[in-house]
């Protein structure tokens, strides 16, 4: 999430009463249900995490140890077990 000047993207009007709310501090205005996206959809990091995990399930299927992809993709072996039993 990402800073914007009210200033910048609201009409003065509607600037002038939010002050009478708060000042000088941060507010959260949350997304409409039908526009929120889901965790890492905006950044594309999702995406990056699920082909990690492929790939790591498909190193498992050819042979590749839970101890020896643990130190490869630098996660603890409890976290690739978690990535191969819940695919």
């Amino acid at each position: 999430m990402r800073y914007i000047n009210a200033n910048e993207i609201l009409p003065k009007d509607l600037v002038v009463k939010l002050q009478d709310y708060v000042q000088g501090e941060y507010i959260y205005i949350p997304a409409i249900k039908e526009k929120h996206k889901n965790w890492g959809e905006q950044s594309g990091f999702r995406e990056e995490i699920n082909k990690r995990n492929k790939e790591i399930i498909q190193a498992y299927a050819s042979g590749n140890s839970i101890q020896e992809l643990a130190e490869s993709y630098h996660l603890s072996v409890y976290a690739i077990r978690k990535i191969i039993y819940n695919k």
